[in-house]
């Protein structure tokens, strides 16, 4: 089992190769990479051109992981998810034929573009690591990871995710433009010949194995969490129900986010140990997509985010 210094030194290494692709974005790439550690399901929000896409590719890459894309559109059907049986022919018998949805990285492009019904395909896939198909049962690779995104500025046609299905994310992750340095390296990267659609020619090396992702993952479990801190949790989340500005609160499943996301945040910063501060900076992105805000404050331009920062300044920080 890996201890605390490697996952911190192979949290290094992916960083670093998926620098060599996409130009800053390194709270996402943190984000992504404790999904990855704790098993939690990631929904990535940005406006396009964001490098969303090129991240998962990239990560996916880094450490030699199956890799599957899925555009969603209205189209889309959920056997075009999970896949289906065919009958063969030459065998007399009906055969499974997988859908993307059996790989260890899935990048579930623009969710919110198809119906409830094939959004709730994934709900089985997302919260038991299997999918069930004509009464049977398959289980998905490890680790499993889904990675969605969806566009904030483009409503028209699209399909808002039900609550049960933004409350199987574990993090939701806001993609913001890069910064002025950031965004002037890029390109000078494009000037200097940059090709995105061939990672390794980017000089992307593969630094990690899905064995050592899982192996990681055991290391969660030596990570330590204090009483207090959970006590803190605990009630950073209770007090997101009774906020004057929020109407439905966040759930047990979501304080269940908010502790794991900061096992795994401690972890990517090569400790054993949960402190508050891993609390504060995991509790927005596990929060943000949980909570609903009464309209009225909506409307006046409040968002979940200020709530939660909100609530985190009225609960008193364990010592």
């Amino acid at each position: 089992m890996a201890d605390t210094r490697d996952v911190k030194q192979l949290a290094a290494a992916v960083r670093a190769e998926v620098g060599k692709a996409v130009v800053g974005q390194d709270a996402t790439v943190d984000a992504l990479l404790i999904g990855l550690l704790t098993g939690g399901h990631i929904l990535l929000e940005g406006v396009p051109g964001t490098a969303k896409t090129l991240l998962a590719r990239a990560l996916a890459y880094t450490m030699d992981a199956s890799f599957k894309r899925i555009q969603f559109s209205p189209d889309l059907m959920p056997a075009d998810v999970v896949g289906t049986n065919i009958f063969d022919l030459e065998r007399q018998e009906f055969r499974l034929r997988q859908g993307p949805v059996f790989a260890n990285l899935v990048l579930a492009d623009e969710i919110n573009r198809t119906p409830p019904k094939t959004q709730s395909a994934l709900l089985e896939a997302m919260q038991e690591r299997q999918v069930t198909i004509d009464g049977v049962t398959h289980a998905l690779p490890a680790p499993f990871l889904v990675i969605a995104t969806q566009n904030p500025v483009e409503y028209e046609g699209t399909y808002p995710l039900p609550e049960a299905q933004l409350d199987r994310f574990q993090q939701k992750v806001l993609v913001d433009y890069p910064v002025e340095a950031e965004e002037a390296e890029i390109l000078r990267r494009h000037l200097g010949g940059m090709e995105m659609t061939d990672l390794g020619a980017l000089g992307m090396q593969k630094v990690a194995t899905t064995t050592q992702v899982m192996d990681a993952r055991a290391a969660l479990d030596a990570v330590v969490v204090d009483e207090a801190v959970v006590s803190y949790v605990t009630a950073a989340v209770r007090s997101t129900r009774e906020h004057p500005a929020v109407s439905l609160g966040a759930s047990p499943r979501a304080a269940v986010a908010v502790l794991v996301a900061a096992k795994g945040h401690a972890l990517l910063d090569g400790r054993d140990y949960v402190t508050p501060d891993d609390v504060k900076v995991m509790a927005t992105p596990c929060l943000r997509h949980r909570i609903m805000l009464r309209p009225e404050v909506e409307i006046e331009g409040t968002g979940a985010d200020a709530v939660v920062v909100d609530v985190l300044a009225g609960v008193p920080v364990p010592r």
